[in-house]
């Protein structure tokens, strides 16, 4: 490893913290102030046009509460919505090929997902446990209704009732079922008193349309003649999402510092927020779908037709302790009803894998929310369009995916060999001069000539044909394939609790030790994928030093060197927790390139190329047109002072 090549390893490191500072900016300011209630005063033509049913409903309700008691019925007074408490209280649930649905009574809405096929993290010894995204009390959905005496209810404390089995299974492609939250209304009895019966023609109602072998679900909100019991001028509701996310992963703190809030407003822009903390952001402008993002899952709700016409968007972080859930969601999501007798709003849902291609079938851009580099073209480009088509090309045939990442390291070799040879050919380049250096560090020992020796360097390099950083630009072009890998590997479902070797999990970090404290900087175990790459990396750094040793004078060789040797310590450190895959992937990258290394020094013959060198030194150095015309300037110059010093002198 020369000069240019730890060059090249430091700007890739610097570039990884830099990148890791970009993304973790999420301190962004308040843009808009809270959406004001839209609800208004009824105007007074609606007052006149509703005058009568209201007259009439309070006419009823003095009645029921002056009515005679009777033996066998007795009078009771007008409620808005009835709420009582059925026989069975336990939760629907709808199964599909794919998941687990859980619907609870009061509120109507999917308490509960859990999702098939896949598991929990657990280690080899334990046993399984279903993966839930989020459950019980940890999860609402709700909304607030007005009524026409201006008290609000929310519908999380109402019972609503269906006709669906408790336990059903969606055996074909398409499957509806419903939920209904009836109002209740005054009726006489056979002994002339009133009573609060259920009005069965009217209802507020959730709709749930599932498909058998498909993530997605629609969900539709329907109101059937419900102006009657509802505020004359409402037509703005606003349907309240809240969750606390389950942790499904071994590294719960990594899980939990990439869970995040994405949403995508009415531009089509995909952004995110909470990814580092707690964040809130309000919008009076239309939204397209909110998400719940974990590190391989995902809870999405999407204005199927049209958008959300704005909501309020928050993001907090739990307690510290806290191990079982990662952050707490809210999504206050508006949206309009123009007939409350027959109408409503269209919404689909999609809960499970954040997996590229399977998100990006659907057409909403939700793949976004797959970190692959997307704040730099160039990482994205190189993901979308390289390693994820290669990636999903070899993962077809069946391979065991440590195989995958063999096969897929080897080719991304392959087509940076020219690159890798051109790097290797410049440093040899530099390397064989080390005699014509050492020359010049020994005319000019003291360090006042430091700019001279410099330029007598620079002179001979010139006349050699030789470009110092040269060496530099193929290690820069290789290095966005080398940021493209850490962006693609931790975010690959494919990987999850895919075992390889002595890893159970290539999507986690492969502990061989757990040490049961933590070391600062390093962490509470040995990755031994990470480990392995380190000592392959010292190796290769020593086996560099020892046959091709950097030119310069002595104190530049000891800082190279050493920086050589800090170097993958430094990377211990920080790839301890990452995926097993992207450490296999990098101890790959460096024993591949020691074979390659060994291949060039091998095939190249040194003192052919030094003696190629002599000749070109021999050979008159051409002069591009701008080197000639700042010479040309420099003379001009000093003529000029000279001309002035000698006016001065005759003065």
């Amino acid at each position: 490893m020369d000069r240019n090549t730890i060059v090249g390893f430091i700007l890739l490191f610097a570039l990884i913290l830099g990148f890791g500072v970009y993304n973790s900016n999420q301190s962004k300011k308040m843009q808009e102030q809270r959406k004001q209630e839209m609800v208004e005063q009824m105007a007074q033509e609606a007052i006149d046009q509703n005058q009568d049913i209201l007259t009439t409903l309070d006419s009823l309700e003095k009645i029921a509460d002056t009515a005679p008691q009777t033996q066998n019925v007795p009078a009771v007074k007008r409620k808005p919505f009835s709420n009582i408490e059925p026989v069975d209280k336990s939760d629907w649930i709808v199964e599909t090929e794919k998941a687990k649905y859980y619907i609870t009574p009061q509120g109507g809405y999917i308490t509960q997902i859990e999702l098939k096929d896949t598991y929990k993290y657990a280690d080899k010894d334990s046993d399984k446990q279903p993966l839930i995204l989020f459950e019980g009390e940890s999860s609402r959905m709700n909304m607030e209704l007005m009524l026409r005496d201006q008290t609000v209810i929310q519908t999380k404390n109402y019972y609503f009732t269906s006709t669906v089995p408790r336990h059903h299974v969606v055996s074909d492609d398409n499957s509806t079922v419903s939920f209904r939250m009836h109002p209740a209304k005054m009726a006489a009895n056979e002994n002339d008193s009133l009573v609060e019966v259920i009005d069965p023609e009217s209802y507020l109602e959730y709709q749930y349309s599932f498909n058998n072998n498909d993530y997605k679900m629609d969900i539709k909100v329907n109101f059937v003649n419900m102006s009657s019991y509802l505020y004359p001028t409402t037509r703005d509701f606003t349907f309240c999402w809240d969750a606390m996310l389950n942790n499904t992963e071994k590294n719960h703190e990594y899980e939990k510092n990439i869970t995040a809030l994405f949403y995508m407003d009415n531009l089509g822009e995909v952004d995110d927020l909470g990814e580092k903390g707690s964040d809130k952001k309000t919008f009076t402008t239309q939204i397209k779908w909110v998400a719940f993002k974990q590190q391989f899952f995902t809870s999405v709700l999407i204005a199927k037709d049209g958008y959300f016409e704005g909501g309020e968007l928050k993001v907090d972080n739990l307690n510290k302790n806290e191990t079982y859930h990662l952050k707490e969601m809210q999504a206050n999501l508006d949206f309009r009803v123009e007939d409350l007798d027959n109408s409503g709003f269209d919404m689909s849902a999609y809960f499970g894998p954040n997996q590229y291609k399977l998100l990006k079938e659907y057409g909403l851009e939700m793949e976004r929310m797959v970190p692959i580099g997307w704040g730099f073209f160039l990482l994205h480009w190189i993901n979308r369009f390289a390693v994820i088509p290669l990636f999903n090309w070899l993962e077809a045939y069946g391979l065991s995916y440590g195989i995958i990442i063999l096969i897929l390291t080897v080719i991304l070799k392959l087509i940076l060999l020219p690159i890798a040879f051109k790097t290797y050919m410049s440093s040899a380049r530099m390397r064989v001069l080390k005699p014509e250096i050492e020359e010049i560090n020994n005319r000019y020992p003291k360090p006042d000539d430091m700019a001279k020796k410099q330029q007598a360097t620079m002179t001979l390099y010139k006349s050699a044909g030789i470009n110092p950083a040269s060496g530099c630009l193929p290690m820069l072009l290789q290095m966005p394939i080398l940021i493209a890998m850490f962006r693609f590997f931790p975010s690959a479902y494919e990987l999850r609790q895919q075992p390889f070797l002595w890893a159970d999990d290539l999507s986690t970090y492969d502990s061989i030790l757990d040490f049961g404290f933590n070391i600062p900087f390093y962490g509470d175990h040995i990755s031994l994928f990470t480990l392995l790459m380190t000592v392959a990396t010292l190796v290769y750094t020593w086996l560099n030093n020892k046959l091709m040793a950097p030119t310069g004078n002595d104190q530049s060789q000891k800082m190279t060197k050493m920086m050589m040797y800090i170097m993958p310590i430094m990377f211990l450190g920080v790839f301890n927790k990452m995926p097993a895959a992207l450490t296999y992937y990098y101890l790959l990258v460096n024993l591949i390139t020691f074979l390659q290394m060994w291949i060039f020094r091998m095939a190249v013959n040194e003192e052919r190329v030094h003696e190629q060198l002599k000749q070109n030194m021999k050979k008159p150095v051409k002069k591009s047109k701008w080197q000639a015309k700042m010479e040309e300037m420099a003379k001009q110059q000093a003529q000029l002072q000279k001309q002035q010093g000698q006016t001065q002198k005759k003065k």
